[in-house]
């Protein structure tokens, strides 16, 4: 069920909002947003705010209702499954180098790691912050929220396709070689299979 509390006191860990006199639950840090990371719960809200909030459970013997906040909205990392899912191309700025690859804000709170090795250019070059391209995503996980993508992989796919039609087209190219190859032997040999049969007269 939904319901409009009042913040009536924080802990590190959550929120305690009084649905009505008597009544209050506990709204953990972690379902006050499906997108910010909140350190502290002062961050969010302040004491006496009216909070939507939703109940997630009631344990009547324990006197325990746990609420959620972000609860009252759809989960926007639903959408985001579809939008990032593996295999997607995206046009983004690197925004930070950070320790073993960079970040990439694809807005929307979507922040994609691209490790160290995806981040070479064609050129063999290393994109640096600020540098706009495009990027391929490689895994994402809805539960930790986590993108990983490459722009190395955009070009790499165009070399292997590349690499792939070439041997495709060599090999094929040999193929009607050793087609030609085994009709100019059976010339050859009904040549000599003449001369042979002229000298044998």
């Amino acid at each position: 069920s939904k319901h409009t509390g009042i913040v009536r006191n924080f802990t590190n860990f959550g929120i305690f909002v009084e649905l009505e006199e008597g009544i209050d639950g506990l709204v953990y840090i972690s379902d006050l947003s499906w997108t910010k990371k909140i350190k502290h719960p002062s961050e969010f809200v302040n004491v006496g705010d009216k909070l939507e909030v939703v109940v997630l459970e009631l344990d009547v013997d324990g006197r325990k209702l746990s609420l959620g906040h972000k609860q009252t909205t759809a989960n926007p990392w639903d959408k985001h499954e579809d939008a990032f899912a593996v295999g997607t191309i995206h046009t983004g700025t690197i925004a930070e180098i950070v320790d073993k690859g960079a970040t990439v804000d694809f807005g929307d709170d979507v922040v994609a790691f691209i490790p160290t090795r995806h981040l070479e250019k064609e050129d063999g070059k290393k994109l640096k912050k600020g540098d706009e391209a495009e990027f391929k995503v490689i895994e994402f996980n809805k539960e930790f929220k986590r993108v990983v993508a490459s722009h190395t992989a955009i070009f790499r796919e165009e070399e292997e396709k590349n690499v792939k039609a070439a041997t495709e087209s060599v090999a094929a190219s040999n193929n009607n070689n050793q087609a030609s190859t085994l009709g100019d032997n059976n010339d050859i040999l009904a040549e000599l299979k003449a001369k042979m049969e002229k000298g044998g007269k």
